[in-house]
Protein backbone atom coordinates (compact mmCIF):
# COMPACT_ATOMS: atom_id res chain seq x y z
CA UNK A 1 0.00 0.00 0.00
CA UNK A 2 3.17 1.96 0.75
CA UNK A 3 4.76 1.36 -2.28
CA UNK A 4 3.94 4.94 -4.46
CA UNK A 5 5.22 6.93 -1.06
CA UNK A 6 8.37 4.38 -0.81
CA UNK A 7 9.65 4.88 -4.47
CA UNK A 8 8.62 8.90 -3.97
CA UNK A 9 10.60 8.90 -1.12
CA UNK A 10 13.43 7.11 -2.70
CA UNK A 11 13.70 8.71 -5.57
CA UNK A 12 14.07 11.94 -3.51
CA UNK A 13 17.73 10.39 -2.35
CA UNK A 14 18.65 9.80 -6.61
CA UNK A 15 20.75 12.49 -8.38
CA UNK A 16 19.82 13.35 -11.87
CA UNK A 17 23.36 12.77 -13.63
CA UNK A 18 22.41 15.11 -16.23
CA UNK A 19 21.15 17.46 -13.78
CA UNK A 20 24.80 16.83 -11.93
CA UNK A 21 26.49 17.51 -15.21
CA UNK A 22 24.98 20.98 -15.47
CA UNK A 23 25.71 21.59 -12.31
CA UNK A 24 29.22 21.45 -12.60
CA UNK A 25 29.43 22.81 -15.95
CA UNK A 26 28.02 26.07 -14.25
CA UNK A 27 29.88 26.24 -11.32
CA UNK A 28 33.48 25.21 -13.39
CA UNK A 29 31.92 28.60 -15.78
CA UNK A 30 31.50 30.48 -12.37
CA UNK A 31 34.95 29.83 -11.35
CA UNK A 32 36.45 30.95 -13.97
CA UNK A 33 34.80 34.14 -14.96
CA UNK A 34 35.67 35.39 -11.71
CA UNK A 35 39.35 35.69 -12.10
CA UNK A 36 40.03 38.96 -13.30
CA UNK A 37 42.98 37.69 -15.56
CA UNK A 38 40.87 35.59 -17.79
CA UNK A 39 38.49 38.31 -18.24
CA UNK A 40 41.13 40.48 -19.86
CA UNK A 41 42.11 37.91 -22.09
CA UNK A 42 38.85 37.19 -22.97
CA UNK A 43 37.90 40.69 -23.42
CA UNK A 44 41.78 40.62 -25.30
CA UNK A 45 39.90 37.76 -27.82
CA UNK A 46 36.15 39.65 -28.36
CA UNK A 47 37.46 42.58 -28.98
CA UNK A 48 39.91 41.33 -31.50
CA UNK A 49 37.53 38.77 -33.12
CA UNK A 50 34.83 41.19 -33.36
CA UNK A 51 37.55 43.01 -35.83
CA UNK A 52 37.97 40.28 -37.54
CA UNK A 53 34.35 40.30 -38.76
CA UNK A 54 34.70 43.69 -39.69
CA UNK A 55 37.69 43.44 -41.52
CA UNK A 56 36.58 39.92 -43.63
CA UNK A 57 33.49 41.88 -44.85
CA UNK A 58 35.37 44.87 -45.88
CA UNK A 59 37.22 41.71 -48.12
CA UNK A 60 34.20 40.00 -48.80
CA UNK A 61 32.69 43.03 -50.12
CA UNK A 62 35.72 44.53 -52.04
CA UNK A 63 36.50 41.26 -53.73
CA UNK A 64 32.89 39.98 -54.65
CA UNK A 65 30.11 42.89 -53.62
CA UNK A 66 31.45 45.72 -55.04
CA UNK A 67 29.21 46.87 -58.05
CA UNK A 68 32.56 48.89 -58.98
CA UNK A 69 34.36 46.00 -60.03
CA UNK A 70 33.16 42.37 -61.73
CA UNK A 71 33.34 39.58 -60.00
CA UNK A 72 34.80 36.59 -61.66
CA UNK A 73 35.35 32.80 -60.08
CA UNK A 74 39.06 34.01 -60.26
CA UNK A 75 38.95 36.52 -57.71
CA UNK A 76 36.93 34.55 -55.47
CA UNK A 77 39.34 32.13 -55.69
CA UNK A 78 42.36 34.13 -54.76
CA UNK A 79 39.83 35.91 -51.98
CA UNK A 80 39.44 32.26 -50.03
CA UNK A 81 43.38 31.75 -50.71
CA UNK A 82 44.27 34.77 -48.79
CA UNK A 83 41.78 34.15 -46.23
CA UNK A 84 42.22 29.84 -45.40
CA UNK A 85 46.33 29.75 -46.35
CA UNK A 86 48.25 31.04 -43.70
CA UNK A 87 45.91 29.56 -41.22
CA UNK A 88 47.48 25.91 -43.25
CA UNK A 89 51.40 27.28 -43.52
CA UNK A 90 52.09 29.81 -40.66
CA UNK A 91 50.17 27.84 -37.88
CA UNK A 92 52.34 25.29 -37.19
CA UNK A 93 55.49 27.57 -36.91
CA UNK A 94 53.48 29.98 -34.43
CA UNK A 95 54.90 27.73 -31.78
CA UNK A 96 58.21 28.88 -32.45
CA UNK A 97 57.96 32.22 -32.01
CA UNK A 98 55.35 31.82 -28.72
CA UNK A 99 57.91 29.73 -26.86
CA UNK A 100 60.60 32.16 -27.46
CA UNK A 101 59.13 35.55 -26.45
CA UNK A 102 56.54 37.71 -24.10
CA UNK A 103 52.97 36.49 -25.40
CA UNK A 104 52.37 39.77 -23.29
CA UNK A 105 54.34 41.66 -26.13
CA UNK A 106 52.69 39.59 -29.28
CA UNK A 107 49.29 39.59 -28.30
CA UNK A 108 49.90 43.96 -27.88
CA UNK A 109 52.07 44.25 -30.73
CA UNK A 110 50.08 41.43 -33.22
CA UNK A 111 46.89 44.21 -32.80
CA UNK A 112 48.62 47.72 -32.98
CA UNK A 113 50.13 45.96 -36.55
CA UNK A 114 46.95 44.55 -37.64
CA UNK A 115 45.45 48.37 -36.74
CA UNK A 116 48.54 50.17 -39.12
CA UNK A 117 47.52 46.90 -42.06
CA UNK A 118 43.90 47.30 -42.03
CA UNK A 119 44.42 51.22 -42.61
CA UNK A 120 46.56 50.45 -45.89
CA UNK A 121 44.47 47.85 -46.77
CA UNK A 122 41.44 50.29 -47.07
CA UNK A 123 43.83 53.12 -48.81
CA UNK A 124 44.13 50.85 -51.28
CA UNK A 125 40.81 49.77 -51.80
CA UNK A 126 39.86 53.63 -51.46
CA UNK A 127 41.98 53.74 -54.43
CA UNK A 128 40.76 50.92 -56.34
CA UNK A 129 43.65 49.28 -56.28
CA UNK A 130 43.56 45.19 -57.23
CA UNK A 131 45.47 42.32 -57.80
CA UNK A 132 48.88 40.71 -56.40
CA UNK A 133 49.60 44.04 -54.17
CA UNK A 134 46.21 44.38 -52.78
CA UNK A 135 46.01 40.14 -52.02
CA UNK A 136 49.68 40.65 -50.42
CA UNK A 137 48.52 43.28 -47.60
CA UNK A 138 45.52 41.17 -47.05
CA UNK A 139 47.48 37.52 -47.23
CA UNK A 140 50.20 39.69 -44.31
CA UNK A 141 47.04 40.90 -42.17
CA UNK A 142 45.69 37.83 -42.00
CA UNK A 143 48.78 35.44 -41.05
CA UNK A 144 49.25 38.00 -38.52
CA UNK A 145 45.51 37.21 -37.03
CA UNK A 146 47.17 33.85 -36.98
CA UNK A 147 49.96 34.36 -34.50
CA UNK A 148 47.29 36.45 -32.05
CA UNK A 149 44.59 33.72 -32.35
CA UNK A 150 47.60 30.73 -31.29
CA UNK A 151 49.02 33.33 -28.66
CA UNK A 152 45.34 33.43 -26.92
CA UNK A 153 45.36 29.71 -26.76
CA UNK A 154 49.27 28.91 -25.29
CA UNK A 155 48.57 32.05 -22.81
CA UNK A 156 44.76 30.77 -21.87
CA UNK A 157 46.78 28.22 -19.38
CA UNK A 158 48.58 30.87 -16.99
CA UNK A 159 45.05 32.47 -16.58
CA UNK A 160 42.93 29.76 -15.18
CA UNK A 161 43.80 26.38 -13.34
CA UNK A 162 44.13 22.96 -15.13
CA UNK A 163 41.19 21.74 -14.16
CA UNK A 164 39.41 24.63 -15.92
CA UNK A 165 40.72 24.19 -19.15
CA UNK A 166 38.20 22.87 -21.21
CA UNK A 167 35.43 24.85 -19.82
CA UNK A 168 37.47 28.10 -20.69
CA UNK A 169 38.42 26.71 -23.76
CA UNK A 170 34.55 26.19 -24.99
CA UNK A 171 33.75 29.51 -23.18
CA UNK A 172 36.35 31.42 -25.49
CA UNK A 173 36.28 29.91 -28.77
CA UNK A 174 32.12 29.87 -28.76
CA UNK A 175 31.75 33.66 -27.79
CA UNK A 176 35.02 34.15 -30.14
CA UNK A 177 33.14 32.82 -32.99
CA UNK A 178 29.89 34.90 -31.62
CA UNK A 179 32.06 37.94 -31.93
CA UNK A 180 33.47 37.72 -35.29
CA UNK A 181 29.01 37.19 -36.33
CA UNK A 182 28.63 40.33 -34.03
CA UNK A 183 31.81 42.06 -36.10
CA UNK A 184 30.07 40.87 -39.36
CA UNK A 185 26.96 43.00 -38.67
CA UNK A 186 28.20 45.83 -37.48
CA UNK A 187 30.10 45.72 -40.55
CA UNK A 188 26.67 45.40 -42.65
CA UNK A 189 25.43 48.31 -41.07
CA UNK A 190 28.21 50.22 -41.77
CA UNK A 191 27.74 50.01 -45.04
CA UNK A 192 23.78 50.39 -45.18
CA UNK A 193 25.16 54.29 -43.66
CA UNK A 194 27.91 54.80 -46.30
CA UNK A 195 26.37 53.27 -49.01
CA UNK A 196 27.93 50.56 -51.63
CA UNK A 197 31.22 50.92 -53.32
CA UNK A 198 34.80 51.23 -53.08
CA UNK A 199 34.53 54.40 -50.51
CA UNK A 200 31.87 52.58 -48.24
CA UNK A 201 33.92 48.67 -47.77
CA UNK A 202 37.14 51.38 -46.92
CA UNK A 203 35.54 52.83 -44.64
CA UNK A 204 34.50 49.53 -43.13
CA UNK A 205 38.31 48.03 -43.47
CA UNK A 206 39.30 51.03 -41.80
CA UNK A 207 36.87 50.83 -38.47
CA UNK A 208 38.11 47.49 -38.27
CA UNK A 209 41.26 49.26 -36.27
CA UNK A 210 39.36 50.09 -33.48
CA UNK A 211 38.54 46.52 -32.50
CA UNK A 212 42.19 45.91 -32.83
CA UNK A 213 43.38 48.84 -30.51
CA UNK A 214 40.75 48.08 -28.30
CA UNK A 215 42.45 44.70 -28.28
CA UNK A 216 46.00 46.02 -27.57
CA UNK A 217 44.96 47.69 -24.89
CA UNK A 218 43.57 44.46 -23.34
CA UNK A 219 46.60 42.86 -23.69
CA UNK A 220 48.74 45.75 -22.16
CA UNK A 221 46.93 45.22 -19.10
CA UNK A 222 49.04 42.16 -18.48
CA UNK A 223 52.54 41.96 -16.37
CA UNK A 224 55.01 41.19 -19.56
CA UNK A 225 56.17 37.86 -18.30
CA UNK A 226 52.46 36.96 -16.97
CA UNK A 227 51.23 35.15 -20.13
CA UNK A 228 54.43 32.63 -20.50
CA UNK A 229 56.46 31.31 -21.64
CA UNK A 230 57.56 29.73 -18.25
CA UNK A 231 61.30 27.81 -17.84
CA UNK A 232 59.53 25.06 -18.99
CA UNK A 233 57.76 26.05 -21.66
CA UNK A 234 61.26 27.29 -23.33
CA UNK A 235 62.56 23.95 -22.93
CA UNK A 236 60.27 22.90 -24.92
CA UNK A 237 60.43 24.32 -27.50
CA UNK A 238 61.26 23.60 -31.14
CA UNK A 239 63.15 24.87 -34.22
CA UNK A 240 61.59 24.77 -37.46
CA UNK A 241 63.51 21.90 -38.86
CA UNK A 242 61.85 20.43 -35.77
CA UNK A 243 58.28 21.50 -36.60
CA UNK A 244 58.38 20.47 -40.18
CA UNK A 245 60.10 16.40 -39.01
CA UNK A 246 56.74 16.63 -36.58
CA UNK A 247 54.42 17.15 -39.58
CA UNK A 248 55.80 14.53 -41.46
CA UNK A 249 56.34 12.26 -38.84
CA UNK A 250 52.04 13.18 -37.63
CA UNK A 251 51.43 12.30 -41.29
CA UNK A 252 52.83 8.88 -41.00
CA UNK A 253 51.21 8.23 -37.99
CA UNK A 254 47.96 8.74 -39.33
CA UNK A 255 48.40 6.53 -42.45
CA UNK A 256 49.53 3.92 -40.25
CA UNK A 257 46.19 4.25 -38.39
CA UNK A 258 42.61 3.75 -40.91
CA UNK A 259 39.99 4.52 -39.01
CA UNK A 260 41.70 7.95 -38.31
CA UNK A 261 43.45 8.28 -41.86
CA UNK A 262 39.22 6.50 -43.91
CA UNK A 263 38.36 9.69 -41.65
CA UNK A 264 40.48 12.08 -43.13
CA UNK A 265 40.08 11.24 -46.29
CA UNK A 266 36.26 11.14 -46.25
CA UNK A 267 36.60 14.85 -44.73
CA UNK A 268 39.05 15.63 -47.43
CA UNK A 269 36.54 14.62 -50.03
CA UNK A 270 33.85 16.67 -48.09
CA UNK A 271 35.73 19.84 -48.02
CA UNK A 272 36.51 19.71 -52.00
CA UNK A 273 33.09 19.89 -53.22
CA UNK A 274 31.58 22.04 -49.88
CA UNK A 275 33.91 24.50 -51.19
CA UNK A 276 33.09 24.21 -54.83
CA UNK A 277 29.53 24.50 -54.06
CA UNK A 278 30.39 27.32 -51.57
CA UNK A 279 31.66 29.52 -54.49
CA UNK A 280 29.23 28.87 -56.72
CA UNK A 281 26.23 30.11 -54.34
CA UNK A 282 28.77 33.34 -53.69
CA UNK A 283 28.92 33.56 -57.72
CA UNK A 284 25.33 33.08 -57.46
CA UNK A 285 24.37 36.19 -55.38
CA UNK A 286 26.34 38.32 -56.76
CA UNK A 287 25.85 37.99 -60.36
CA UNK A 288 22.99 35.94 -61.08
CA UNK A 289 19.99 36.37 -58.26
CA UNK A 290 17.96 39.23 -57.92
CA UNK A 291 15.96 40.27 -55.12
CA UNK A 292 12.87 39.17 -54.39
CA UNK A 293 10.33 39.92 -51.21
CA UNK A 294 12.12 38.65 -47.85
CA UNK A 295 14.71 36.57 -50.31
CA UNK A 296 17.60 39.22 -51.45
CA UNK A 297 20.42 39.42 -53.70
CA UNK A 298 24.00 40.41 -53.35
CA UNK A 299 25.89 41.27 -49.55
CA UNK A 300 22.76 40.63 -47.86
CA UNK A 301 21.46 37.45 -49.38
CA UNK A 302 25.02 35.55 -48.73
CA UNK A 303 24.47 36.85 -45.23
CA UNK A 304 21.37 34.82 -45.63
CA UNK A 305 22.67 31.50 -46.74
CA UNK A 306 25.35 31.68 -43.84
CA UNK A 307 22.64 32.88 -41.29
CA UNK A 308 20.49 29.31 -42.29
CA UNK A 309 24.00 27.09 -42.88
CA UNK A 310 24.81 28.06 -39.31
CA UNK A 311 21.62 26.91 -38.05
CA UNK A 312 22.23 23.33 -39.80
CA UNK A 313 25.40 23.46 -38.05
CA UNK A 314 24.02 24.20 -34.44
CA UNK A 315 21.45 21.24 -35.15
CA UNK A 316 24.58 19.12 -35.90
CA UNK A 317 25.83 19.78 -32.99
CA UNK A 318 22.42 18.73 -31.03
CA UNK A 319 21.77 15.75 -32.96
CA UNK A 320 25.24 13.87 -34.33
CA UNK A 321 26.26 12.94 -30.71
CA UNK A 322 22.99 10.74 -30.08
CA UNK A 323 23.19 9.52 -33.33
CA UNK A 324 26.72 8.21 -33.04
CA UNK A 325 26.08 6.55 -30.27
CA UNK A 326 22.86 5.20 -31.81
CA UNK A 327 24.11 4.13 -35.30
CA UNK A 328 28.03 4.51 -35.07
CA UNK A 329 29.82 7.42 -36.58
CA UNK A 330 31.14 5.76 -39.65
CA UNK A 331 27.11 5.16 -40.48
CA UNK A 332 26.60 8.64 -39.42
CA UNK A 333 29.06 10.33 -41.42
CA UNK A 334 27.67 7.78 -44.24
CA UNK A 335 24.04 8.92 -44.10
CA UNK A 336 25.66 13.04 -43.75
CA UNK A 337 27.38 12.18 -47.22
CA UNK A 338 24.89 10.83 -49.21
CA UNK A 339 22.36 13.18 -47.37
CA UNK A 340 24.46 16.14 -48.98
CA UNK A 341 24.36 14.60 -52.71
CA UNK A 342 20.45 13.81 -52.70
CA UNK A 343 20.00 17.75 -51.10
CA UNK A 344 22.10 19.23 -54.06
CA UNK A 345 20.41 17.50 -56.71
CA UNK A 346 16.92 18.36 -54.62
CA UNK A 347 17.51 22.20 -53.82
CA UNK A 348 20.88 22.72 -55.75
CA UNK A 349 18.87 22.36 -59.92
CA UNK A 350 16.27 24.69 -59.44
CA UNK A 351 18.98 27.45 -58.92
CA UNK A 352 16.60 29.49 -57.20
CA UNK A 353 16.75 31.49 -53.58
CA UNK A 354 13.99 29.74 -52.23
CA UNK A 355 15.45 26.34 -53.18
CA UNK A 356 18.97 27.41 -52.02
CA UNK A 357 18.76 27.83 -48.71
CA UNK A 358 16.80 24.60 -47.61
CA UNK A 359 20.09 23.48 -49.42
CA UNK A 360 22.34 25.38 -47.33
CA UNK A 361 20.73 24.49 -43.63
CA UNK A 362 21.50 20.63 -45.15
CA UNK A 363 24.70 21.27 -46.39
CA UNK A 364 25.69 22.98 -42.70
CA UNK A 365 24.14 20.14 -40.66
CA UNK A 366 25.90 17.53 -42.88
CA UNK A 367 29.50 19.59 -42.91
CA UNK A 368 29.23 20.21 -38.92
CA UNK A 369 28.66 16.60 -38.05
CA UNK A 370 30.78 15.25 -40.40
CA UNK A 371 33.60 17.15 -38.89
CA UNK A 372 32.39 16.32 -35.29
CA UNK A 373 32.53 12.45 -36.16
CA UNK A 374 36.45 13.29 -37.33
CA UNK A 375 37.69 14.97 -34.81
CA UNK A 376 36.28 12.08 -32.38
CA UNK A 377 37.52 9.41 -34.73
CA UNK A 378 40.83 11.18 -34.58
CA UNK A 379 41.37 11.90 -31.32
CA UNK A 380 40.07 8.11 -30.47
CA UNK A 381 42.69 6.41 -32.83
CA UNK A 382 45.89 8.57 -32.27
CA UNK A 383 48.07 8.43 -30.01
CA UNK A 384 47.73 10.82 -27.38
CA UNK A 385 51.89 11.78 -28.15
CA UNK A 386 51.14 12.25 -31.44
CA UNK A 387 47.75 14.55 -31.22
CA UNK A 388 49.41 18.06 -31.81
CA UNK A 389 50.76 16.55 -34.78
CA UNK A 390 47.88 15.14 -36.21
CA UNK A 391 45.95 17.79 -36.01
CA UNK A 392 48.30 20.05 -37.66
CA UNK A 393 48.20 18.01 -40.81
CA UNK A 394 44.14 17.88 -40.17
CA UNK A 395 44.09 21.23 -40.14
CA UNK A 396 46.57 21.99 -42.91
CA UNK A 397 44.37 19.34 -45.08
CA UNK A 398 40.83 20.83 -43.98
CA UNK A 399 42.15 24.05 -45.13
CA UNK A 400 44.17 23.56 -48.37
CA UNK A 401 41.43 21.48 -50.06
CA UNK A 402 38.77 24.21 -49.35
CA UNK A 403 41.74 26.05 -51.56
CA UNK A 404 42.25 23.31 -54.03
CA UNK A 405 38.19 23.59 -54.29
CA UNK A 406 38.20 27.15 -55.10
CA UNK A 407 40.91 26.65 -57.61
CA UNK A 408 38.81 23.73 -59.61
CA UNK A 409 35.51 26.57 -58.92
CA UNK A 410 37.59 28.98 -60.68
CA UNK A 411 38.10 26.76 -63.95
CA UNK A 412 34.69 25.63 -64.10
CA UNK A 413 32.42 27.54 -63.49
CA UNK A 414 30.92 30.30 -65.47
CA UNK A 415 30.91 34.20 -63.67
CA UNK A 416 26.86 33.57 -62.56
CA UNK A 417 27.93 30.94 -60.76
CA UNK A 418 25.01 29.06 -62.99
CA UNK A 419 26.15 24.88 -63.54
CA UNK A 420 23.91 21.93 -63.45
CA UNK A 421 26.67 19.88 -64.92
CA UNK A 422 29.22 21.31 -61.44
CA UNK A 423 26.12 20.44 -59.26
CA UNK A 424 25.79 16.80 -60.72
CA UNK A 425 29.56 16.51 -60.59
CA UNK A 426 29.25 17.71 -56.85
CA UNK A 427 26.52 15.50 -55.88
CA UNK A 428 28.05 12.63 -57.54
CA UNK A 429 31.54 13.52 -55.54
CA UNK A 430 29.59 13.63 -52.13
CA UNK A 431 27.13 9.83 -53.46
CA UNK A 432 30.81 8.30 -54.06
CA UNK A 433 32.27 9.41 -50.87
CA UNK A 434 29.68 8.09 -48.63
CA UNK A 435 29.81 4.96 -50.71
CA UNK A 436 33.53 4.65 -50.72
CA UNK A 437 33.85 5.56 -47.19
CA UNK A 438 31.59 3.04 -46.17
CA UNK A 439 32.80 0.57 -47.65
CA UNK A 440 36.17 0.41 -46.17
CA UNK A 441 34.56 1.34 -42.68
CA UNK A 442 32.86 -1.91 -42.55
CA UNK A 443 35.41 -4.19 -43.66
CA UNK A 444 37.84 -2.67 -41.31
CA UNK A 445 35.48 -3.05 -38.41
CA UNK A 446 36.55 -5.27 -35.60
CA UNK A 447 34.36 -6.92 -33.25
CA UNK A 448 35.71 -4.96 -29.91
CA UNK A 449 33.73 -1.58 -30.40
CA UNK A 450 35.71 1.28 -28.57
CA UNK A 451 33.82 3.61 -26.29
CA UNK A 452 33.40 7.20 -27.33
CA UNK A 453 35.15 9.79 -25.13
CA UNK A 454 32.73 11.79 -22.93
Amino acid sequence: MNSAADDACAGLGRVDPAASARSDRRAHLRSILVRRDFRRLFATRIASQCADGVFQVSLAGAVLFNPDHATDPTAVAAGFAVLLLPYSFVGPFAGIVLDRWSRRQILTFANVIRSVLVVIVAGEIAGGLSGPAFYASALVTISVNRFFLSGLSAALPHVVRDDQLVTANAFSTTFGTGATTIGAGVAVLIRTAVGSGDHSYAVIAASAAIGYGGSAIAARGFHRGQLGPDDTERVRRESAGEVLRGFVAGARHVAGRRPAAYALAAIGAHRLCYGVLTIMTLLLYRNYFHGHGAFRAGLAGAGQAVVVGAVGSLLAALVTPAMSRRIGKPAWMVVLLAGAGIAQLAFGLPFTMQALLPGAFLLGLAAQGVKICVDTTVQEHVDDGFRGRVFSVYDTLFNVTFVAAALIAAAALPDTGRSPAVVFAMSTGYLLTAACFGAVTTRSRRPVRAEVPG
